[in-house]
């Protein structure tokens, strides 16, 4: 299948790791020109050699104002940005009663401004030219609230609320944004929490993975982590469907029970 993206300048912020990192390989092996971004230059440069030829990093840091015009100048310097993946974010599990304001702050600027800070130029210059797609990497948190994550799960809502907001900026043009909704997934950071936890259980991996499903995602149908690479494949699909905009595409393994 011909995608589209031969050529085309695709930004994935913090694809350094984890979905980011495949989601910049998929678009890399179908001839996109690849930039990332991160904070660790020796974590981003390794990602860089990972991808491809056609990979290129700078370090960034898109909780400042500074850092997103960086990335922008940098990405944009290459040519018009035809994708931006806004995939940075962080997460923790966290007792409500726990949490700072200090650390809401913290988040809301990590996960969604950051989002905000980078979109605003790229999406404008979409606007201009009549083409580009947007897309926000939320979390079945964002629908399927989870409680011992309060402040990652509201902050993913709220990716929902600005990817649809300008998604109505959109109307009748060929800008198109979404969010896209991964479960559980075997991404380096997921797996080293469930390996201290084995740790300080005394148990296997396995059985610790085995254990959160039953207790903590009974509902979910795969049972099971899933592959990064699973998203970026269908991230890659969502950037370039065109009859796509404004929507919330899940790939949570089935964990939200309902039919929309």
């Amino acid at each position: 299948m011909e995608f589209g993206v031969t050529g085309k300048v695709a930004i994935v912020t913090g694809g350094s790791s984890g979905i980011g990192l495949a989601t910049a390989r998929v678009f890399h092996m179908e001839g996109a020109t690849v930039v990332i971004n991160g904070r660790d230059e020796d974590r981003l440069n390794a990602a860089v050699s990972a991808i491809g030829p056609n990979a290129h990093g700078v370090v960034a840091d898109l909780t400042t104002p500074d850092g997103a015009k960086k990335l922008h100048d940098f990405a944009t310097g290459f040519g018009p940005v035809e994708v931006l993946i806004n995939n940075i974010g962080r997460f923790d599990v966290e007792d409500f009663q726990a949490i700072s304001d200090e650390r809401w702050h913290e988040y809301f600027d990590v996960n969604v401004m950051t989002g905000v800070r980078i979109t605003r130029p790229i999406f404008g210059e979409m606007l201009q030219r009549n083409s580009g797609s947007v897309i926000f990497i939320a979390s079945e948190a964002a629908v399927r609230s989870i409680p011992f994550m309060v402040h990652y799960s509201v902050t993913k809502t709220a990716q929902l609320g600005l990817a649809r907001a300008l998604a109505e900026m959109t109307r009748g043009t060929n800008v198109r944004v979404n969010a896209y909704l991964p479960g559980p997934t075997a991404t380096d950071s997921v797996k080293a929490y469930f390996q201290e936890i084995a740790k300080d259980r005394g148990i296997g991996f396995d059985d610790v993975v085995r254990a959160f499903f039953e207790k903590d995602q009974p509902g979910s149908l795969i049972q099971r982590l899933i592959d990064p690479e699973q998203h970026g494949r269908a991230i890659l699909q969502l950037a370039t469907n065109w009859a796509m905009n404004g929507t919330a595409q899940r790939a949570d393994g089935g964990a939200i029970h309902s039919i929309l």
